[in-house]
């Protein structure tokens, strides 16, 4: 017939989903294709951060694209400069980050977490276990394990300015990244949150806790300033004021001048002296308005003009210069004015005021110093000290988590044991849990607690000893009912974490089992890769013996 003549003659594309996307498409299916390649990625990332993990872990140099040196064992600055692109793995990636912006610390927990939960389900699959079974293993696991941190919680933080009790529960976070300084970074984080807290201290801001980097001296050298701190210098001769009543202009402190562009017509030597002379006393009644209203010291948004400069100096007034707009506002905010958009004489609600403004230096560094009483600043600046820059960016990222975990504590401040005592305890107890299920997702409850298992391995590795040798002790002891008997890194042996003051915040091992649980569940669920053609022009032409213009 024609209707058959017509199907002969058109093109019929062969069968399958790959026919469906376009040229460059590449599309995977399949147990070993899709899954078992995502669970092997996600492995590989666990192993890099793995070695990172704990008070003795060590160090990744990682150089971006910007070629800027990194030498850092904080999970989440590594994952961010290396630049993840396999899909699998960005989910990991993503956990972690979500974990900087929930808790600020715990981002190297996610990832091995994590990749000891893919791995125990590799081993699952492997053996016949549907992907189904291992879900509801893992969820269910996961729920456990929550119902019991709350009851292994040692201590809680009653009183949230006792200098002491918060000191020994930033103890272990900056231990992790300085593990050399942690009694004194803690103490020196602790005193600087405490100065600065409000009266609720839920509304404790962590960007208010500001950072001054100086290479020089060592890590100890750091201090605490009561007030802001910053790297440069004042406009004129004055360099230091006492009981400073300060005005803030966000424009330039220059001579005033008309709004639209004229022409001035001078004829004589006596016009141009007179027009002089008139330019002066306007900058001199200008300066005069502000000495007689009590200002002793001003902050320009901009160039502050050589005139205006004399004047300052005659009538005895510091001036300071500031180019951003974020550098003013935290001016304002430590000092409680407002900034004047003209130069005008400032009523007595838009003066600040502050106890001592000074220049001093640093190791060679100019820096002018806006203090105030302890207990009155609502911004405290930490000046970092060490010998090479690299040290002082770690000894940063160490100071930032330790903040983040104090505004943690604001909000639950329960505390479990450390050193690795909370992590084998909750295996033992889901083991025996395990053991309750009837299904065969009581094997991925097993293997959730042999990822637990892994944490303080980890740990034991990274610092020289044997890890199963470290956590067979550690199992014992907790099978005999000691609850608190964590990993003694210098030793090599077992400890008790609560005598030693080896404490973790509950919210952090919480917000951390939460999110590398819903990072590997969601890897599970993945059955098929799709990946587009990926957009793009023409690549440009090679130039090989072009020169540089």
């Amino acid at each position: 017939t024609v209707f058959s003549y017509i199907l002969m003659a058109l093109h019929v594309p062969s069968s399958g989903f790959s026919t469906l996307l376009k040229d460059g498409a590449r599309h995977f299916s399949g147990t070993d294709e899709s899954l078992l390649r995502n669970i092997e990625a996600c492995k590989d990332l666990s192993d890099l951060i793995r070695t990172s993990y704990g008070p003795i872990g060590m160090n990744k140099m990682v150089v971006n694209h910007l070629e800027k040196l990194f030498v850092t064992k904080d999970a989440a600055t590594i994952v961010d400069e290396v630049e993840i692109q396999h899909p699998a793995a960005k989910l990991m990636v993503i956990a972690a980050q979500q974990m900087e912006k929930e808790v600020g610390d715990g981002t190297n927990m996610v990832l091995v977490l994590a990749g000891g939960l893919l791995e125990g389900a590799e081993e699952l699959i492997r053996a016949g276990l549907s992907s189904t079974d291992i879900l509801e293993g893992y969820d269910k696991a996961c729920k456990r394990v929550i119902e019991l941190l709350g009851n292994l919680s040692v201590f809680t933080i009653e009183n949230i300015r006792d200098k002491e009790v918060v000191s020994r529960a930033l103890r272990s976070s900056i231990a992790s990244k300085q593990f050399a300084h942690q009694d004194f970074l803690s103490s020196l984080t602790a005193d600087c949150c405490i100065s600065i807290l409000p009266e609720n201290p839920k509304n404790f801001d962590v960007d208010c806790v500001r950072i001054v980097k100086i290479a020089g001296a060592g890590v100890r050298d750091s201090f605490l300033v009561n007030g802001i701190m910053f790297k440069r210098g004042v406009e004129g001769d004055v360099t230091a004021v006492d009981n400073a009543k300060i005005v803030v202009y966000s424009c330039p402190f220059e001579a005033p001048g008309t709004e639209t562009k004229g022409t001035v017509l001078i004829r004589t030597a006596d016009e141009l002296s007179g027009y002089s002379e008139g330019e002066e006393n306007s900058v001199e009644r200008m300066v005069l308005a502000l000495s007689e209203a009590g200002v002793n010291a001003i902050i320009s948004g901009g160039k502050v003009g050589d005139m205006c400069l004399h004047y300052l100096n005659k009538y005895n007034i510091m001036a300071i210069r500031f180019v951003s707009k974020f550098d003013i506002r935290r001016i304002c905010s430590i000092v409680s004015c407002s900034a004047l958009p003209r130069i005008v004489p400032p009523t007595a609600k838009e003066c600040g005021s502050c106890k001592r403004i000074y220049i001093d230096e640093i190791s060679a560094t100019q820096v002018v110093v806006f203090e105030q009483n302890p207990g009155d600043s609502k911004i405290a600046t930490l000046v970092l000290r060490g010998a090479t820059d690299n040290l002082i960016d770690e000894v940063e990222r160490g100071i930032h988590d330790t903040v983040n975990c104090f505004k943690a504590i604001t909000r639950d401040g329960r505390l479990l044991p450390g050193a690795g005592a909370t992590e084998v305890e909750l295996a033992k107890k889901l083991t025996s849990y395990a053991d309750t299920c009837p299904g065969l997702d009581q094997y991925a409850v097993k293997k959730y607690a042999e990822a637990l298992e892994s944490l303080p391995r980890a740990i034991a590795e990274n610092a020289g000893y044997k890890g199963p040798d470290i956590l067979s002790k550690l199992l014992v002891a907790h099978q005999k009912g000691q609850a608190n008997q964590g990993i003694d890194v210098m030793t090599g042996g077992i400890v008790d974490a609560l005598s030693e003051k080896i404490l973790d915040l509950l919210i952090t091992k919480e917000w951390a089992i939460k999110l590398a649980t819903q990072a590997a569940v969601t890897v599970l669920r993945v059955d098929q890769i799709i990946l587009a053609k990926t957009a793009g022009g023409p690549k440009p032409p090679d130039k090989k013996n072009w020169d540089e213009d």
